[in-house]
């Protein structure tokens, strides 16, 4: 019978374990799904023959936390979690979240900041030499040198600073195998180099003949062009097929080397992973704390896929997972449905069948598989490759056997949905099944923004794409009688963005009689284009300068203008039409966005809801007699239709 893995010394001497191989030190708390990173990695290890223990969430403050289970045979593997550490803990204006989706009871503080480092320095107190192996999106994305939004400024690579002897990087399920093997032959860590999906640090110069040699990490630092150079050096070495080697200088003594990623898993190996026997939730430790929440979103969620070729410029996707889908086989995803309709609390409900994008499941061309992806283009921006092989067929295969399982009520697609995919589609079949039968009132999708300019600069098509989805979406609801609406996610700030186009979102979403509830502010995270433009206000595809909104009050305005209906937003919106020169927005016409004088307790959102605006981008969308493709906004039956809980859910954006 399966059990969790050994938590401590008592669970250790049950399995008649004398001394673990490996204990794994995560800042999450310890969740057995293969949902949560840490889960697979032990599990794949423990499949090889490994015994693993974990260590989740340890007192950082203490060293006798990272000491319960003993010193280990082999090492230690380190990760943040699920999440960057940074991430976690603030929010884009770097204030303190108040609530941790992967901490018992979703407290937060049970984790440092930079918690990689932190932990790697609390087993270096007490273990000098043992190896210590990093792994996780924290580590995955500071890798090599980055740009650090909470310090503002550049920091070295996060192996330098943990004191760790190697990083696994992206996904990890061959590379950390392979690690394990070689410490287990006597291999010194110092000599494990060439295995790919890793990074290592050397002073022997030789071994950096055969790599690409970056600026050294005092170049970048002191130049912000040198920076943005470097940085599309790495992203464009993001593939396993074409991938160099990549070598990062330090003080001119230390190296900083990374091998290419590991090869994509095959659909076999795929399903290999999530064959294993799982506890598929949290440790009953924290049955006293009320669980972990994060389980919620997942516990009757099915991961179709990994891996992006969307290409969004502000997603970290290309540097963890990598552009090449891989997939899991329907007969794998199929039997996992069958034992999560086994469990008790199952209601009917699957909540989720996807992965970073829910609508990919294979490569986006044929030779991906042998030659790799392209390093000179997109498969999807600025605008679909002629390669591009568009089809839903397999997916609606898999959603339409997975509705037809034995308890299962109604089969939801919550992952984001790529609308520009979906139009690239001559068969509409796919999202005439999503209407039908996995959405139930509202698909959320992700055009972010409006304006051409800065859809080029997110690396999102262009806003006719989205226009023509709209009305697609609209006419096929109309025809299955469906009165279901579309969500737009829409990003405020991002690089490229002026406060002209910000007001030119605020007059479209007057025009389609949209009050969006949720708006994310850029958020400059490691390792993306946009987190680049942002630091070096350069545009590193083509290293023309681009206007970045830093200023905090800017970006206050920018986001206000596209909630402009509500009424503490008034000061704001007013102040940023009139520094635009957009007076012409303010008034009692159909044209305004706010009368002339804030009135005290007034609804601006009903000032222009009843008025038919005029049509000025010739989209049958703006007729609100067509309107099932917008989101009514003063319809009171509807306003709180949606719950507080799913308010605060994390948004997967595609």
């Amino acid at each position: 019978m399966q059990q969790f893995l050994p938590v401590s010394k008592k669970d250790m001497k049950e399995r008649g374990i004398e001394q673990l191989d490996f204990v794994y030190v995560c800042g999450d708390a310890y969740v057995d799904h293969p949902s949560f990173g840490a889960a697979i990695i032990c599990r794949i290890l423990e499949l090889h023959g490994y015994t693993v223990g974990i260590i989740p969430q340890p007192d950082w403050k203490d060293d006798n936390s990272i000491n319960i289970l003993g010193e280990p045979r082999l090492g230690f593997f380190v990760s943040a979690g699920n999440m960057d550490s940074m991430v976690n803990h603030y929010s884009v204006s770097k204030h303190h979240r108040e609530y941790d989706n992967y901490s018992p009871g979703g407290k937060a503080g049970l984790r440092p900041d930079y918690a990689t480092i932190v932990y790697c320095n609390l087993i270096r107190h007490t273990y000098k030499t043992k190896p210590i192996i990093i792994g996780g999106i924290e580590a995955s994305l500071r890798r090599l040198a980055h740009y650090d939004y909470w310090s503002n400024k550049v920091r070295r690579s996060i192996l330098l600073d943990s004191g760790a002897d190697i990083i696994s990087y992206g996904m990890g399920e061959r590379s950390v195998v392979e690690i394990a093997d070689c410490l287990a032959s006597g291999m010194d860590v110092r000599d494990i180099t060439y295995i790919d999906g890793t990074v290592y640090k050397t002073r022997d110069k030789s071994f950096t003949e055969d790599g690409i040699m970056l600026p050294s990490y005092e170049d970048i630092k002191a130049d912000k062009k040198t920076y943005a150079k470097s940085f599309y050096t790495q992203y464009v070495n993001t593939d396993a097929f074409t991938a160099k080697k990549l070598v990062e200088t330090y003080d001119g003594a230390m190296y900083v080397i990374q091998n290419p990623p590991q090869k994509p898993l095959s659909r076999q190996e795929m399903d290999d992973v999530y064959a294993i026997e799982y506890m598929r939730t949290y440790h009953p430790m924290y049955e006293k704390d009320g669980g972990i929440p994060a389980i919620k979103e997942v516990k009757f969620s099915l991961i179709s896929n990994r891996g992006c070729f969307g290409g969004c410029n502000f997603c970290a996707l290309t540097f963890h997972q990598g552009r090449i889908i891989q997939s899991r086989s329907q007969e794998s995803i199929i039997e996992e449905a069958k034992l999560i309709t086994e469990d008790p609390e199952f209601k009917g409900y699957i909540h989720d069948v996807g992965g970073p994008t829910a609508n990919f499941r294979n490569p986006s061309c044929k030779k991906q598989m042998e030659k790799g992806v392209c390093t000179n283009r997109q498969c999807l921006f600025p605008t679909k490759c002629p390669n591009l092989q568009v089809s839903h067929k397999e997916y609606v295969e898999l959603l339409t056997k997975l509705r037809k399982l034995p308890r299962v009520k109604k089969v939801f697609v919550r992952s984001g949905v790529r609308f520009d995919y979906v139009m690239y589609d001559k068969d509409d079949t796919f999202l005439r099944d999503l209407c039908k039968y996995h959405i139930s009132g509202q698909l959320k999708v992700a055009p972010e923004h409006i304006s051409n300019n800065v859809l080029s600069y997110l690396g999102k098509p262009d806003i006719s794409v989205y226009n023509a989805f709209c009305d697609k979406y609209a006419k096929i609801n109309k025809e299955l009688g469906l009165k279901q609406y579309l969500v737009p996610y829409l990003m405020s700030s991002h690089p490229g963005s002026t406060l002209d186009d910000a007001i030119a979102l605020a007059e479209y979403l007057r025009d389609h009689h949209l009050s969006p509830e949720q708006v994310q502010d850029f958020y400059p995270t490691p390792s993306t284009i946009s987190t680049t433009m942002y630091y070096t206000e350069i545009d590193p595809r083509d290293m023309k300068p681009v206007y970045v909104c830093k200023n905090p009050h800017e970006k206050a305005m920018q986001r206000a203008l596209i909630q402009y209906k509500r009424h503490e937003n008034y000061d704001l919106v007013k102040e940023a039409l009139m520094k635009a020169g957009r007076e012409d927005l303010i008034g009692f016409g159909d044209e305004c966005l706010i009368p002339p004088r804030k009135i005290k307790g007034k609804d601006f959102s009903k000032n222009h809801s009843d008025k038919k605006p005029a049509n000025k981008s010739g989209n049958a969308q703006n007729k609100k007699s067509n309107g099932k493709n917008v989101r009514p906004t003063e319809n009171k039956n509807n306003k709180n239709k949606k719950t507080s809980n799913e308010r605060t859910k994390n948004r997967r954006r595609k």
